[in-house]
Order: structure tokens, then C-alpha cells, then sequence
């Protein structure tokens, strides 16, 4: 009998080092979250097809420092937080379809102390981004009908009337060339010409090649791309918009937010 109550001590006393063991780890895995303070930070714009990318700032306010934390959208992300700190982490979310992409919920997990115990919290941001069309992968010449005058109705055409740019060729003439392409190192670019001295294209949904709208929009982002890319002023037109020639970060943000917004 005395063997027998021996045994049943050690079996108490395991137990209840192994109950301390869990209430302890329990309180710890709480507190590795407690007090957090997540802010949401700017997203950009991308193309459809891409990863849209979501920055969450993280805030530990307290003079503990925070180990084994995960913060997770689609892939996780580990890190550790040092105490009286601010990180931030940004989360991919990957688009399908131009518009305005949201992303799916945050959480912040941790698994300190001991691994034992997975605590964890979602985080309810709206997390927004603006999706562009996809670039055609085609690169076809700019329209043909781009002028300014052209686009207010001037339907006469003469010698000098520049529509875009053609990639150089072995005996374009030199003063076709577009220097300003070329100095910018982009490569070398012969200018087009039928009708009078503007220099600038129309960027017109209407002159789009495609099958459908999708396809149509994919081109006049590409459109847009290559003539900001040579630096080329361009007016840019859709049904129930018409912005007029320009060039510039400012101007083809226009103009790929109507794209995506369409």
C-alpha cells in the first residue's frame, strides 16, 4: 500500500507541474499580443496580374519585447518586436482584374513561449488598392490619328503631320530621330510623320484595337506606358472623359485611374 501511494504522488506531482506549465504558457501567449497597436499605411496602384501590396505599421508600446509574432494576409511574415518600438510589414495580396482590389482579413498570431499554444487576433482593416488593366503584349505603333486638330475634326492631312514613333531602322533619316528618347537612354526612335507639326497623339478608346472593352483598355495602357516611357505628350480620351495633351507622373496617373475605373 505504502508503494502504491508513493507512485500516485509522483503521478500528482507531474500533473500538476504540467497544469503550471499550461496556465503559465497560456497568460505568457496572451500577453505576447496584448497591448499591440496595428495602423494601416498607404497602398499603390498596380497592374492587374501583379501583387498589390498592403503596409501595416505595428506599434509596442511597452517595455517587453514581443518574440515569435506571425502577421499573416495570404503568406505569413514572421518578426519580432523589440520593446518601445515601431515596425512595419508590408502584405501581398494578388489581383485578378482591374478596379479596386480589397484585401482579405490580417491576423497577428504568436507562439511564445514554448510553441505549445497558437494565440492569435484579426485585424478588420478595409484594405484597398487600385488595380491598372493589364499592358498589352503587343507592341503595336500609335494611332494614326492623334493630332489635336485632328481629334477637333481637321480632316486634311499633309506632309508633316506627326502620329508617333517607329523603332529605328537602318536609313530613317537623322532628323527623324527622337533625341529626347535617345538621351534618356531608352534606345533609338525614328519620329512618323503625315500631316502638320504637332507633336502629340490621341490616346482614343475608339481607336483601340480589341475584341471586347477588356482588350481595348489593356492597349490604351500600353499606349500610355510607351509614350510616357519616350516621353511624348499624348491627350488621352475615353467615352465621357478627354483629357488634353501632356505628359508627366501626374498626367498618365490620370489616365491609368480612369483605365482601372472604367
Amino acid at each position: 500500500m505504502r508503494n502504491v501511494g508513493y507512485n500516485n504522488n509522483l503521478v500528482y506531482l507531474l500533473t500538476f507541474l504540467l497544469a503550471g506549465i499550461f496556465f503559465i504558457t497560456i497568460l505568457h501567449s496572451y500577453k505576447a499580443l496584448a497591448g499591440l497597436v496595428l495602423q494601416k499605411g498607404q497602398s499603390k496602384a498596380v497592374f492587374a496580374g501583379e501583387a498589390a501590396g498592403f503596409t501595416i505599421y505595428i506599434n509596442n508600446p511597452v517595455n517587453v519585447e514581443r518574440f515569435n509574432l506571425q502577421i499573416k494576409l495570404e503568406q505569413p511574415e514572421s518578426l519580432t518586436i523589440k520593446p518601445q518600438s515601431k515596425t512595419c510589414v508590408t502584405l501581398y495580396s494578388l489581383t485578378q482584374k482591374r478596379g479596386w482590389h480589397t484585401a482579405g482579413t490580417v491576423t497577428l498570431s504568436s507562439t511564445y513561449p514554448l510553441g505549445l499554444f497558437r494565440v492569435w487576433s484579426p485585424v478588420r482593416f478595409t484594405l484597398k488598392a487600385l488595380v491598372y488593366p493589364k499592358p498589352s503584349l503587343q507592341e503595336l505603333p500609335f494611332p494614326e490619328t492623334p493630332s489635336a486638330q485632328a481629334k477637333q475634326g481637321v480632316s486634311q492631312k499633309g506632309v508633316d503631320d506627326f502620329y508617333g514613333l517607329k523603332e529605328y531602322l537602318p536609313g530613317d533619316s537623322i532628323k527623324q530621330i527622337h533625341w529626347k528618347a535617345f538621351a534618356k537612354g531608352l534606345g533609338l526612335f525614328s519620329k512618323q510623320y503625315g500631316g502638320d507639326s504637332s507633336a502629340e497623339i490621341w490616346l482614343d478608346y475608339e481607336n483601340a484595337p480589341g475584341h471586347n472593352t477588356e482588350e481595348r483598355l489593356s492597349q490604351l495602357c500600353r499606349w500610355v506606358i510607351d509614350a510616357e516611357r519616350i516621353g511624348m505628350a499624348y491627350g488621352f480620351s475615353l467615352p465621357g472623359l478627354k483629357l488634353l495633351p501632356d505628359t508627366g507622373i501626374s498626367h498618365s496617373r490620370k489616365c491609368l485611374e480612369a483605365l482601372a475605373l472604367f
